[in-house]
């Protein structure tokens, strides 16, 4: 049984913002939304906290060392071109060490930081909703 194909998954992202306001995003290369640009993130593993898998997922896709994170939001995504189902708890930090980097290539193909009200296309369900609850945080 798989998460999110099988059952609905549990997932975690992290919008990874700069002093100046920028986002970090990257462009997936698999399902969901292969060839969309996303915040970093994945599955929450059997017993691991939803803010400690963000913080994992994070330093794992980016090679960043991630400090505090705090939660932005809830999302759930049903997408069904790819037939899969997801309940998300996003977090937002601006606490961080080091430069990004392309760690995981099998898994994203590109990267950069963009301004928020400038972010590329196409944009993934899961960043939207999240760079949408962090406008209604300001």
């Amino acid at each position: 049984m798989t998460p999110g194909i099988d059952f609905p998954g549990v997932g975690t992202g992290l919008v990874i913002r700069r002093q100046d306001g920028m986002v970090l995003l990257y462009r997936r290369l698999n399902a969901p939304e292969a060839g969309y640009w996303n915040i970093v993130g994945g599955k929450v593993d059997a017993l691991e906290a939803s803010d400690e898998a963000a913080r994992r997922e994070a330093e794992e896709e980016t090679g960043l060392r991630i400090g505090r994170v705090d939660f932005l939001c809830v999302t759930e995504e049903i997408i069904r071109a790819d037939r899969q189902h997801w309940v998300s708890l996003i977090y937002v930090t601006d606490d961080f060490l080091g430069e990004p980097q392309l760690v995981e290539p099998h898994k994203l193909s590109d990267f950069g930081w963009f301004p928020p009200e400038a972010l590329p296309e196409p944009l993934s369900v899961f960043a939207t909703k999240a760079m949408a609850a962090l406008q209604s945080r300001q």
